[in-house]
């Protein structure tokens, strides 16, 4: 898929399995996702602005965009949700 994963993974939130909101779907592509301002743009100054993370639904392609300190965790098929995330 280009820029993204070479595997979907699992997402938890605050420590809780994260869903599509969407679909309902588990599994999720992640990426940088920029947070463009006009006055960034404006000034040719884009790569100044915040980035958040992206979540990009393996099922039906819905993009859930996370900002701040508490961003998702990802997870591989392998390893499962952590104990108690479920």
């Amino acid at each position: 898929m280009g820029l993204f994963d070479a595997k979907p993974k699992l997402a938890t939130v605050l420590g809780k399995a994260f869903r599509c909101l969407g679909c309902g779907n588990a599994w999720f592509w992640s990426r940088e996702v920029k947070l463009n301002t006009t006055g960034a743009e404006l000034f040719n100054m884009a790569w100044a602005n915040e980035s958040a993370t992206g979540l990009v639904c393996d099922e039906c392609g819905y993009v859930h965009e996370f900002a701040g300190r508490n961003r998702p965790q990802l997870w591989k098929e392998k390893e499962g949700y952590p104990a108690g995330a479920e």
